[in-house]
């Protein structure tokens, strides 16, 4: 947006709103009127508007109480977490070693087995190669998770993992292969899935919303979906539109929207009411 004078913008209460100046060589800078630093690991210039009520995301001090495995898989990265206790149930996460470095996710699956709320769920944190291609609709991205994956864990419990998980293009790679794979991935967990992205497209902020229409002409849906976007995201509409859309279809899931943005503040916001969704102490004694 190019600044001529005083900007107004209107925030939801409770609002934590992420943001920087371009100089006019187009780099980046923080805001020299503000001391509040943005919590964004990726953009360590922006700045940040901290509304009053704005909840802050968990944090952890506790050392972990299982296991941490790193699997190098044809020079991809995998970390398996292995909870204290015999899993109940396998969660494989996209973008993983962000989720497990700054979402800190098995700390949170910790946290709510230890409290009660969870049964033991064992985390693969899959690494991509080439993010922008694989997460796009990519059959390298079927192959990795169909055949490379299990084949390389066929030494561990063998405890197939029956949910997926991602943010961004990777929440969009995560309910595409649900879709396509309803009797191998049952559940999905997606935040701010970036559906304004279609296959061989490049711009995940204005091409049609091809997923949507794959979801609302399936004969079949994964049996539960959770999904999150922040308000203040360019993908509000578009997600808001998706979920009235399964909403119509039938499906079952669960819908939160968070008051921030794209970025690692929401999705941390998230982690723990998305573990709950799919793998609540309440829910597998229901099962």
């Amino acid at each position: 947006m190019p600044l001529s004078g005083p900007v107004v913008y209107r925030m939801p209460r409770g609002a934590y709103f992420e943001y920087a100046f371009l100089d006019k060589n187009k780099k980046p800078f923080a805001d020299p009127d503000n001391a509040t630093r943005a919590d964004n690991p990726w953009y360590g210039y922006a700045s940040a508007v901290r509304l009053a009520g704005s909840p802050r995301p968990p944090q952890y001090q506790n050392k972990l109480l299982g296991s941490v495995e790193r699997v190098n898989l044809s020079g991809r990265r995998l970390l398996i977490y292995e909870p204290p206790e015999k899993p109940q149930a396998c969660l494989l996460v996209l973008d993983g070693v962000a989720y497990y470095r700054l979402g800190k996710m098995a700390h949170a699956a910790e946290d709510l087995w230890l409290g009660g709320s969870a049964v033991p769920i064992k985390i693969i944190f899959s690494e991509p190669d080439q993010r922008e291609r694989e997460y796009r609709f990519d059959s390298s991205l079927e192959k990795l998770i169909l055949n490379d994956i299990p084949r390389a864990l066929a030494s561990s419990s063998g405890l197939g993992c029956s949910a997926i998980w991602g943010a961004s293009l990777g929440g969009l790679a995560a309910l595409w292969i649900s879709l396509k794979y309803p009797s191998v991935f049952t559940a999905v967990a997606a935040q701010s899935p970036a559906l304004l992205a279609m296959p061989g497209g490049n711009d995940a902020h204005s091409e049609p919303e091809w997923l949507l229409d794959r979801y609302h002409e399936a004969s079949a849906l994964p049996e539960y979906l959770t999904i999150q976007v922040g308000q203040l995201e360019w993908l509000l509409a578009p997600v808001r539109r998706f979920v009235a859309t399964i909403a119509e279809r039938g499906a079952v899931h669960r819908y939160y929207e968070y008051t921030s943005g794209h970025n690692w503040h929401t999705w941390r916001l998230g982690i723990k009411a998305g573990l709950l969704d799919l793998f609540g102490a309440d829910k597998y004694r229901r099962l």
